[in-house]
């Protein structure tokens, strides 16, 4: 077995972990900082809309010598304040996007692009881009975004419970504020190809969720019933349950997504792959951290604040603190793998047995099997 998984089989008997949970505050703390951080960019420069959504003029130009670069200076030259955007295609051709021209303004423009690149003007390709059908576009988006975001939470409060519906909707509204911040930041061009990134990574990011939901779902069953762990402890034996798992997802799915990104686009300069690549990217690492971050611990604050498990609390801390009087061993709270079935004992103590396999109750016997020493 290769080491990972060595580690994984590890993290999912409880043999080691990590206290994900009881550092909440310092993943909050981070979360918060960056989510400021997001909003602040995309108050202060803003989004930078494709043509699709502010409209404008697309110039395809045939075969040139003219590179990206000297290019983008010409149109810059000829569409004076408008914004520009200038993007090498295949066989040398050139595609100069020009935002806010609209008919009357197009001819000209593409009259003085023709005679700048050096080119015949019947062969410059000219396509309007009209500002309310890329509004129709966005209202489409915002619409499709909502349903997504309330079928979502209707789902998980139907399997799961509403409290972790709750958390799996802050961990998506963090994953979008955060890439949508990112976009602002770096200056990505805004397209229907980002739109798609955007809705593509809230399933990616619900996945890695609900995987560690599942998981403590399984293990939090009749919790009350034992007092050997509490509820956040629970929740952090199944985060670390799952981690070699999200972290496996997570990679494998961010390798592509990172040559779409930095190969294609950085090195060939395929910078139409930009738009929803950056976005993809940086919403599958935005998820995968707030699936373990921020969804389970968030669960685990709301589920806390009832009154069984704050009891439950009290008990396990109880029981602990009478072993620790008597010399005895204490409760390791990474000491059984989640979903471990438990049962009582004649005098009342939880007897914990192998995973799907309940415990000796047999007396007269030794010790029951899955008691510990």
């Amino acid at each position: 077995m290769s080491k990972l998984g060595n580690v994984g089989a590890r993290l999912y008997r409880g043999e080691v972990g990590y206290d994900f949970v009881g550092k909440r505050k310092i993943w909050y703390g981070i979360s918060i900082l960056i989510t400021i951080t997001a909003i602040v960019g995309l108050a202060v420069r803003g989004l930078n809309m494709g043509i699709e959504f502010s409209g404008g003029a697309v110039f395809t130009t045939p075969k040139t010598s003219v590179s990206s670069t000297e290019a983008q200076h010409k149109a810059e030259s000829v569409a004076g304040e408008h914004q520009v955007v200038v993007q090498k295609l295949g066989g040398g051709a050139l595609r100069i996007q020009i935002s806010g021209l609209d008919t009357k303004q197009s001819l000209p423009v593409q009259e003085a692009l023709a005679k700048d690149l050096n080119v015949p003007v019947k062969d410059v390709n000219t396509q309007l881009v009209g500002p309310s059908w890329g509004e129709e576009i966005a209202n489409k988006a915002w619409l499709g975004l909502g349903i997504f975001m309330v079928l979502v939470v209707l789902y998980l409060a139907i399997a799961f419970e509403w409290r972790m519906a709750l958390a799996a909707l802050v961990a998506l509204i963090h994953d979008l504020t955060i890439t949508v911040g990112i976009y602002a930041l770096v200056g990505f061009e805004v397209t229907p190809g980002t739109v798609i990134g955007l809705l593509t990574i809230l399933g990616y990011s619900l996945y890695d969720t609900v995987v560690v939901f599942d998981s403590l779902k399984e293990a939090s069953k009749d919790i009350t019933k034992q007092t050997r762990f509490t509820y956040s402890e629970i929740a952090n034996r199944s985060i670390n349950g799952t981690l070699v798992r999200s972290i496996n997802t997570t990679v494998v799915a961010l390798l592509p997504v990172a040559g779409l990104l930095f190969v294609g686009g950085g090195v060939l300069g395929a910078g139409m792959l930009n738009d929803i690549s950056l976005a993809l990217f940086v919403g599958l690492a935005a998820g995968a951290y707030s699936s373990i971050f921020i969804a389970t611990p968030l669960v685990a604050d709301l589920k806390g604040r009832e009154p069984q498990m704050k009891a439950l609390a009290k008990r396990v801390q109880a029981k602990r603190a009478a072993a620790a009087a008597k010399g005895e061993s204490q409760e390791d709270p990474q000491g059984e793998l989640p979903g471990s079935e438990e049962a009582e004992d004649g005098d009342g103590t939880a007897v914990v047995g192998p995973r799907h396999q309940p415990a000796s109750r047999g007396r007269g016997r030794g010790r029951p099997s899955g008691k510990r020493r």
